[in-house]
């Protein structure tokens, strides 16, 4: 079975302050990692606050990065520097990213193999709007962006890739899609990554499902037979039910 994760997306939330305070709360009682990758993705300021204080079991992400090394690119991060801070995962091509800050399946690609040159694990967001789902089109529409992400990638790296299947329709705004929904489009994804790689390589893919993700919806979720773990938002904000989150992930492993 697949190592489930939960990462918890901060967004633009938490001050220094209340960011070490969730921290302290949870890096002693999240699951081993050995069996549960427990990953809080925050804001750069505080990322080098909470890399120190991670604890054994505790790993933190960032939420962006730029695709060049280095350069004249204000307010970016490269990822050398996150390198140096030791940050495990970096968020890649999230929904708000792409509306807000126009970035395209290319400039994805791009990004994805900087993170791998930087020896960082890429959690590669796709997912598409309630129009494209009411059209049907749902899986042809995420195909593009997977296929399109992955150029280039050896069998080794897409082994390591977290991909995050997130409903534009359902992030923050307390939809749902039902845990059939989720795992259907996340099937489609794994069958997807096995007509581009080896055999084998698709079985190691984690896939996580995001889009309001809470303690009440978690089970049913994590019971689906391709949801490994989820990229939450809101439910990720509050360390009790960020422990409860990763505890239902260590249950799924148990069953």
């Amino acid at each position: 079975m697949r190592k489930p994760m939960i990462a918890g997306n901060w967004k633009m939330h938490k001050t220094r302050d209340e960011a070490l305070q969730f921290i302290y709360s949870v890096n002693v009682k999240v699951p081993n990692k050995e069996y549960v990758d427990s990953v809080v993705c925050a804001q750069a300021p505080v990322l080098r606050d909470l890399v120190k204080r991670q604890g054994e079991h505790l790993r933190i992400g960032a939420q962006n990065m730029h695709q060049e090394t280095e350069g004249a690119y204000t307010g970016e991060l490269s990822a050398a520097l996150l390198e140096d801070l030791n940050v495990d995962y970096v968020i890649i091509g999230h929904s708000e990213r792409r509306e807000y800050f126009n970035e395209t399946d290319e400039t994805v690609n791009q990004k994805v193999h900087q993170a791998f040159r930087y020896e960082l694990t890429p959690i590669l967001c796709v997912g598409e709007s309630l129009e494209i789902r009411e059209k049907g089109d749902t899986n042809l529409f995420v195909t593009k962006q997977i296929k399109e992400a992955l150029k280039g990638l050896k069998d080794e790296q897409v082994k390591e890739l977290v991909v995050a299947y997130e409903p534009i329709w359902a992030i923050g705004t307390g939809k749902t899609a039902t845990p059939e929904e989720a795992n259907e489009a996340i099937k489609n994804i794994r069958e997807v990554i096995t007509t581009l790689y080896d055999a084998g390589v698709s079985d190691n893919v984690r896939i996580l499902y995001g889009g309001s993700v809470k303690p009440a919806n978690i089970d049913d979720l994590l019971a689906q037979s391709d949801i490994d773990g989820a990229l939450v938002g809101g439910a990720s904000l509050n360390a009790k039910d960020f422990l409860t989150l990763v505890d239902a992930a260590l249950n799924k492993l148990q069953k």
